[in-house]
């Protein structure tokens, strides 16, 4: 054998026999189980299949609670993931927790990767953005309240399954039918309460959360949840409740099986929940509808506010690694995988190529609904009661709500003395945040 030949055999033996190159490990802690979760992974998995430099490993960490408190936990113990995906109401927790966020502008930038911002929905972006619109954080999986009915239940009820109820009175009056029929148990039942019925309602009828633009102009707020709109809708619900026309199913999405078995046969929830109930009533065809509206509340409907979560990059990290970070996040916000995630999940498109693309691809057309969340949340332009909410310790304002609503439901306040309460519990909540954070 030549020399030549040789040595080529002797390198291409040294190629084979040298260890593959160590990949830069991503840590990203979220809060998704189930058919979500299962979604999430599968981000992570075509990421990693799609380069070889990098593995974003997506750790399970519990409730949106636990996950947030979590990751600030571990970034003062110095072992904190590089992502977290923390929800919209922690995002005021997550600004002021200073020196352990690394912005998505500066992240993108120092990286030099294509980031376009104004190719975000508005309604999405603006909520985690500062006053001069450089976003802090990366919008993941947005959602907004939409309306669900059970057309098998309305057609069962004498009812027309293709139309339903716009304003509350008319959910009052479709309940009374279902339930003389025997078609469901009872009328509807809500996710989310706080979310969906205080603070997206508030939205929804142009009325204020809190002051100061509902937080977003500083910290030194009040809230105002205890207007005569509210009390009026939440003493409503009471009283429906008699009567089996709204039945309370707990707190967050613990109320989704009394519509998945088709024990409600209404239902006001996530816009992200659209995919899951589609895998539980696979035999039960559903519509998907904008939220009910109160007709003698001027302006209404208004715009709906976004829930859902979004992904903040920790401090602390080095360079090489936050090029991983970043090169994930342009993979995460490309249209195709944009509009494949919103596909499967019913979480809205963040930006307007990928609702562009998802339309192309004629999924509109075959899921009528599905449109339904961009359309609420873009149905006016948004006012300074419904751009959005800013507050701190929201997470725990979000349990004093959820309490004093249960005495509401349980019969042992009216909806005045309750969220007077609630309004009361919640401003001390703010001044101690106010003082936490000078």
């Amino acid at each position: 054998m030549s020399l030549r030949l040789t040595l080529l055999a002797a390198a291409a033996a040294m190629a084979l026999a040298a260890p593959a190159r160590a990949q830069t490990e991503i840590q990203w802690w979220h809060a998704m189980g189930g058919q979500l979760g299962e979604a999430l992974n599968a981000l992570a998995e075509g990421f990693n299949k799609s380069q070889t430099e990098f593995k974003v490993n997506a750790v399970y960490k519990g409730t949106y609670t636990e996950t947030m408190t979590g990751a600030i936990a571990a970034f003062r113990a110095r072992q904190q993931p590089h992502m977290v995906q923390v929800f919209e109401v922690g995002t005021a927790t997550m600004m002021a927790a200073k020196g352990a966020i690394k912005p998505v502008h500066e992240l993108m930038a120092e990286a030099k990767e294509p980031f376009n911002p104004k190719d975000y929905l508005g309604a999405v972006a603006g909520y985690y953005s500062t006053p001069d619109g450089k976003l802090l954080s990366f919008p993941f999986n947005s959602s907004t309240p939409v309306f669900y009915w059970n057309k098998s239940a309305f057609q069962k009820a004498g009812l027309d399954p293709e139309k339903p109820p716009r304003t509350w009175p008319e959910v009052a009056e479709a309940a009374k039918k279902v339930l003389a029929s025997g078609a469901a148990q009872c009328g509807f039942s809500t996710q989310w309460q706080t979310w969906i019925m205080i603070e997206n309602f508030g939205a929804w009828h142009n009325v204020p959360f809190a002051t100061k633009g509902n937080g977003f102009g500083g910290m030194d707020i009040e809230l105002r949840i205890a207007d005569p709109l509210r009390v009026k809708h939440i003493q409503q619900m009471a009283d429906w409740q008699k009567d089996k026309i709204f039945v309370y199913g707990g707190r967050e999405g613990r109320s989704n099986a009394k519509f998945t078995t088709g024990e409600c046969a209404m239902f006001l929830g996530s816009s992200g929940s659209a995919g899951g109930f589609e895998q539980a009533m696979k035999e039960v065809k559903f519509g998907i509808a904008m939220m009910p509206f109160w007709p003698d509340a001027a302006g209404a409907p208004q715009n709906s506010i976004i829930g859902g979560a979004t992904l903040w990059v920790m401090a602390g990290k080095p360079a090489a690694e936050y090029r991983g970070v970043a090169k994930f996040l342009t993979y995460l916000s490309s249209p195709a995988v944009q509009a494949k995630w919103h596909q499967e999940t019913g979480y809205v498109p963040i930006t307007y190529s990928s609702a562009e693309l998802s339309k192309q691809q004629g999924f509109y057309a075959k899921n009528p609904g599905r449109d339904v969340a961009v359309a609420q949340l873009t149905n006016k332009a948004p006012t300074e009661n419904s751009k959005g909410l800013r507050i701190g310790n929201f997470v725990q304002i979000r349990d004093v709500m959820d309490e004093e609503l249960e005495l509401v439901w349980s019969g042992k306040k009216t909806a005045q003395q309750a969220l007077d309460e609630a309004q009361k519990r919640g401003n001390e909540l703010l001044r101690n945040f106010e003082r936490a954070n000078k």
